[in-house]
């Protein structure tokens, strides 16, 4: 593990209910390299995520979105 640490925003397109969104924020905290991910309670579609970019890829970050079926972009880099 490096000691630098980064996060990205993650814009989800679509509208999800809790159950979703939780799943997303638990299946992103779970990529090695991930410290966390939350989505932001007033702008749900925002996910904000801190992670190790010597671990991992950012667009890898995507992929629990993706696999879902959503569509989601990645916000400020």
């Amino acid at each position: 593990m490096s000691d630098w640490c980064t996060d990205v925003l993650i814009h989800i397109d679509e509208d999800l209910d809790d159950a979703n969104i939780h799943d997303i924020e638990r299946d992103v905290s779970m990529i090695d390299g991930v410290y966390s991910a939350c989505v932001h309670e007033k702008a749900r579609h925002l996910l904000v995520v801190d992670y190790d970019p010597a671990i991992v890829a950012t667009m890898n970050l995507l992929n629990p979105v993706q696999t879902r079926g959503l569509h989601g972009e990645l916000v400020g880099l």
